[in-house]
């Protein structure tokens, strides 16, 4: 028999497809704008789902966060719209709005409501192994061939997906989502981390010393401590500490394929963005921002608020606020000034020869 053809990519675009997706509701305009913290005029119409403006039917919810989408605004069929009370005037009459202070936020909200993440299902899975000594809340899940070592420590409603290695003494705090394929050693986590597929913690630091005869291995005796609240994207990797510990503040956020090396101190709220390189003990204070590709160099100070854009190297400590660009890194109006200059240079005609 031939194989069925795969469903049409041209189909209407739908926000998430329920071969993949829990799905809740309907909710009433008010029951959403209550859950997202706005208000609205509208009350009892029922929405079912989300959509983009430009394919959103008159069940949907959308949203709109910049004047460059005023036109999709103007066609849409959306039954309720998330938008700023600076483009309210904008909705179309007939179409509940929805004003929110933040409509990204909003619609963060409101995806999270119609469509919740599964909860776990409370158990350990036959194919799993679970040391004596280890310690695993009743209401956790661990999946199928996952390996809990001695002295770990799962938390409430922790997921502990397939083929995930968690090592002796470590700690989960309780909400904890462990993905597929991960390896947790040396760590303690805090409350609601989530660290995706293939993502290694607390493996040995990059950690030797030079010698007339080759290199000398040392010892990595430190920890990997994540605070509340932080995302590990997947592939990316966190070395323990050397003797002191490496450091993930709560809130923070990486990304996929990131590398964070043995006793960098990540602070609150920071954003490390895809295949970004933080050396050895380099520090970064609260909310800083590291574009993708970028590379820092170790035992580093960075202050808060520093924003590293993307492909940077940075060699040198960076004062709070700073805003960095290029390799070396530098002053986003040094680098402009040196763009500007050497495009002009570039343009000016070649002298005829003598």
């Amino acid at each position: 028999m031939p194989t069925p053809a795969p469903e049409s990519l041209t189909t209407p675009d739908i926000t998430a497809d329920s071969r993949f997706y829990n799905h809740s509701g309907p909710f009433s305009v008010r029951q959403v704008a209550a859950a997202v913290g706005g208000s609205t005029a509208g009350l009892e119409r029922q929405i079912s789902g989300l959509a983009p403006l430009n394919a959103a039917s008159a069940t949907d919810l959308s949203f709109i966060n910049s004047r460059r989408y005023l036109a999709s605004l103007s066609t849409t069929d959306a039954g309720a719209v998330i938008v700023a009370s600076a483009l309210a005037y904008a909705v179309p009459t007939g179409i509940d709005a929805i004003i929110c202070a933040d409509p990204d936020a909003a619609w963060s909200i409101a995806s999270a409501l119609f469509h919740p993440r599964p909860r776990s299902a409370p158990g350990v899975h036959p194919t799993a192994n679970v040391a004596a000594g280890a310690s695993v809340d009743p209401s956790a899940e661990i999946g199928p061939f996952a390996n809990i070592e001695d002295g770990a420590s799962i938390g409430a409603n922790c997921r502990i997906g397939a083929y995930t290695h968690i090592g002796p003494g470590v700690q989960l705090g309780v909400d904890c989502i462990i993905n597929t394929h991960v390896s947790i050693n040396y760590a303690i986590l805090g409350k609601r981390c989530r660290i995706f597929s293939g993502v290694r913690i607390g493996e040995d630091g990059f950690g030797f010393t030079a010698t007339a005869t080759g290199f000398v291995s040392a010892p990595q005796l430190g920890r990997v401590i994540l605070g509340d609240d932080v995302e590990v994207g997947a592939n990316s990797t966190i070395d323990r500490g050397s003797v002191a510990d490496t450091v993930i503040g709560a809130g923070t956020r990486i990304d996929n394929l990131v590398q964070i090396a043995h006793n960098v101190r990540l602070g609150r709220n920071c954003v490390i963005v895809a295949q970004v390189g933080i050396a050895g003990s380099t520090v970064l204070e609260d909310f800083v921002q590291v574009g993708g590709q970028a590379a820092l160099a170790p035992h580093l100070h960075i202050g808060t608020g520093v924003q590293i854009g993307a492909q940077a190297g940075l060699i040198a400590d960076a004062p709070a606020h700073a805003i960095l660009l290029g390799s070396p890194a530098q002053s986003r109006q040094e680098f402009l000034r040196q763009a500007i200059t050497l495009k002009r240079l570039s343009r000016r005609p070649k002298p005829e020869p003598s």
